[in-house]
């Protein structure tokens, strides 16, 4: 068989089986009269075994000691094949998702495309300083890639960087929540810690449904985040999570403060009193009784000043003078408020 026919019956182009003959790779059998190529049925046979080798990956080198040395042992190559086809099928998919993501911000020009393929690169950064410019630099109105950004967010430990991607995701109006999420369910605890403080810093309705789920997190951390948030939106039902950080003593100034804040609307103030009088009835602990006598300072109205006025008469005289303390700063503001 000639060359022209075996290239059309093969699908080896005529240049690629001269190529294969000046390696010894495919060598044809015989000659014409005329000195043209001649392929033997053997010939057809080993070039059908070199095209099944490359489509394994083997280089042509690799496919002609394969078929040449008796001895050569295909298990380790195969396992390097492996290896260096899973490498590419990585990379192919990182360039797909990097992709999907710069659509997913909807470029309106080139200019957006560079800019986003910019920061993408740059959250790849071991440098955190470069990680957090890439971030803050991104242009008011700019398309951002919001998917990577909660991505980021979810695993980034510079506390830096994580601050300043949050930030981004604020200013992407909630786009990002569906993605921040995702990182409610995980199993890694930091992971959680991250979304819930990724999502209280969106100041949307949804970001506040996602919040309240964050309440029953097995996490302390999870939950006391997700309550200070809450809190600062008026939910009330951060009441018992924020009570008990005064409790346990876990930023319970903080917890102190956004109670006060929940404590603004009138029915949220009687039911803080109510759960912290019952809280000073049923502890002994001297040291959780003085939290709860320190947090009404922040609780406004008649009934917090009841409250304050009882253990001005406790039998623990810190926690009587610290009574005092707050109920005499509380007069005197408030007389000032009235001259003024």
């Amino acid at each position: 068989m000639l060359i022209g026919e075996v290239s059309q019956r093969c699908g080896v182009s005529t240049r690629m089986l001269r190529h294969y003959d000046a390696l010894g790779l495919v060598k044809p059998t015989g000659r014409t009269s005329n000195g043209y190529r001649e392929y033997s049925a053997d010939d057809i046979r080993r070039l059908f075994h070199v095209e099944c080798l490359r489509t394994l990956g083997l280089s042509l080198n690799e496919a002609k000691r394969a078929l040449d040395e008796p001895d050569f042992a295909p298990s380790e190559l195969v396992g390097e094949l492996i290896g260096h086809t899973r490498a590419r099928i990585a990379a192919e998919a990182e360039l797909l998702r990097k992709l999907e993501r710069v659509d997913a911000a909807a470029p309106a020009q080139w200019a957006d495309v560079m800019g986003i393929v910019t920061l993408l690169r740059a959250l790849e950064s071991e440098s955190g300083a470069r990680r957090q410019q890439a971030v803050l630099s991104q242009n008011e109105g700019a398309s951002l890639p919001v998917e990577a950004l909660a991505a980021a967010a979810l695993s980034e430990h510079d506390p830096n960087v994580a601050g300043a991607l949050r930030w981004s995701l604020a200013r992407a109006a909630g786009e990002g929540l569906t993605d921040l999420a995702i990182g409610l369910d995980s199993a890694v605890v930091e992971v959680r810690r991250r979304a819930t403080v990724a999502i209280a810093a969106v100041p949307t309705a949804e970001a506040t449904v996602l919040l309240r789920r964050a309440l029953d997190d097995g996490d302390v951390m999870v939950r006391s985040r997700a309550a200070l948030a809450l809190g600062s939106r008026h939910v009330a039902d951060a009441i018992p999570v924020l009570l008990g950080m005064v409790v346990e003593g876990r930023s319970d100034v903080e917890a102190a403060e956004v109670l006060g804040v929940l404590a603004e609307v009138a029915a949220a103030a009687d039911v803080i009193v109510l759960a912290m009088q019952d809280k000073l009835d049923n502890t002994d602990d001297a040291p959780t009784r003085l939290r709860i006598t320190q947090a009404l300072a922040e609780i406004p109205g008649v009934a917090a000043r009841g409250v304050l006025a009882e253990l001005a008469d406790d039998g623990d005289r810190t926690i009587a003078a610290t009574a005092s303390a707050i109920a005499h700063t509380l007069d005197r503001r408030k007389r000032q408020g009235f001259r003024n």
